[in-house]
């Protein structure tokens, strides 16, 4: 049924915008790029979200990505309300820590050793400078449209908010930091060759997002990760897998089961954090003993490994690890929403991880991306929205589909989008 009611969202917007700055605490929340009123929303239960005016939507989104068992599962408001009867945060080492750690390195075979933080961005943050201290080097490569968080010297050429909002480099950040940093394009060999060959004695890692979540979901093309492993070996780089988005979400052990490749180190947040902020890195045993207090690289958090972030995460993966038929399911729902895109529309696809682009060429790379019809796209979400359809409000954002969405739920998907489509 189209939605009608709309005031309190535009009076709590309206006085938002007057203590935050764009009335939102994170840019894309903001729905610039789509036009109206972004819903705030009031409570969340499985597949849908409810918003303050009483008006339910199902859920695309999912906190960008985190809540891949749904809003609300048992399991991890059980887990979460038994933390609670502990404490919130204590800044010291609990069992619960170990436990949640041992559970990423049982999953994700690349990972030796593993260290919790609060957020995807305090990981790459860590991550690279990790790399750095271990390597004696100081250039990252990174990729165009990849968005591994607003660390200073990685929103050279981002995706995700900072082409939403048709940001070309954000202000703020020095030349310097800049300067640390070579953007060549996603899903090239031949140009992180070329970088190797000018500058391979100074490049101390490749950070990537194996499947391309921020620039709208682009994978990668056949060979193109194994290049990067064998490239980054040869001239002793790392290669550095950004899986905040991807880990638990594609495979249970990540992009890198689902591809077989072994990334030097990863980063990860989201899923592990079972919808409360969290964040981690982890990899070779060699490369993380250089971590501080075991090593000279330097990095900490007063909240890292909380007991409430510690108990959603470890319910998540406890509850994957014993239902992997969950990955099946979300597969299989998520092809039925792509399936049969009409002309002028490309549908990029990887697991539970999904794009619209309003573009009839195929999309591997944030030039093609950029091609999309944006306005287009605008108009579609807002007639998605108006349908109780809930959809990232950015082309170049992925849309994630849960454990708790129903095949009622895709149905009526595929009706709302075939609608607005042929409109």
């Amino acid at each position: 049924m189209p939605l009608v009611n709309r005031s309190r969202s535009e009076d709590l917007f309206r006085r938002a915008q007057q203590i935050i700055p764009g009335g939102v605490n994170s840019p894309v929340r903001a729905f610039r790029s789509v036009g109206g009123t972004p819903p705030f929303l009031a409570r969340g239960e499985g597949s849908h979200v409810f918003d303050v005016d009483g008006n339910e939507y199902i859920d695309y989104v999912g906190s960008w990505g985190p809540l891949l068992l749904g809003h609300r599962h048992p399991a991890i408001l059980s887990a979460i309300e038994k933390a609670l009867e502990i404490g919130t945060s204590f800044g010291a080492p609990t069992e619960a820590e170990v436990e949640l750690a041992v559970a990423i390195c049982d999953a994700v075979p690349s990972i030796e050793m593993v260290r919790l933080v609060n957020s995807g961005t305090e990981a790459t943050m860590a991550a690279i400078r990790v790399a750095r201290g271990f390597t004696g080097r100081d250039l990252i490569v990174k990729f165009e449209g990849c968005y591994h968080g607003h660390v200073d010297s990685l929103l050279v050429k981002a995706g995700s908010g900072v082409a939403t909002l048709g940001i070309a480099d954000t202000r703020g950040v020095p030349r310097a930091f800049c300067d640390t940093t070579l953007a060549l394009p996603y899903n090239s060999a031949e140009a992180v060759e070329q970088a190797f060959d000018a500058h391979g004695d100074r490049i101390a890692a490749v950070m990537v997002e194996p499947v391309v979540g921020n620039m709208g979901c682009v994978p990668p093309l056949p060979g193109y990760l194994e290049s990067l492993r064998e490239i980054t070996t040869r001239h002793g780089a790392l290669l550095i897998f950004d899986e905040v988005m991807t880990g638990f979400r594609v495979a249970f052990g990540g992009a890198q089961q689902l591809f077989g490749i072994r990334p030097d180190l990863t980063t990860l947040g989201k899923v592990i954090g079972g919808g409360l902020p969290v964040g981690a890195y982890g990899g070779r045993k060699d490369i993380m003993s250089q971590v501080a207090p075991a090593g000279p690289v330097y990095q900490a958090g007063t909240l890292s490994g909380n007991p409430l972030a510690v108990a959603a995460g470890s319910a998540t993966l406890r509850y994957l690890k014993a239902h992997p038929e969950v990955y099946g399911q979300l597969e299989a729902r998520a092809a039925e929403l792509g399936a049969a895109p009409p002309p002028r529309v490309t549908v990029n696809r990887v697991g539970s991880m999904f794009t619209f682009f309003f573009t009839a060429q195929p999309v591997t790379d944030y030039e093609s991306a950029k091609r999309s019809d944006t306005a287009c796209f605008a108009r579609f979400f807002q007639a998605m929205l108006a349908e109780g359809i809930y959809l990232p409000p950015s082309q170049f954002e992925a849309a994630f589909v849960s454990a708790a969405h129903t095949d009622a739920d895709v149905r009526r998907t595929v009706a709302a989008a075939r609608q607005a489509l042929s409109a």
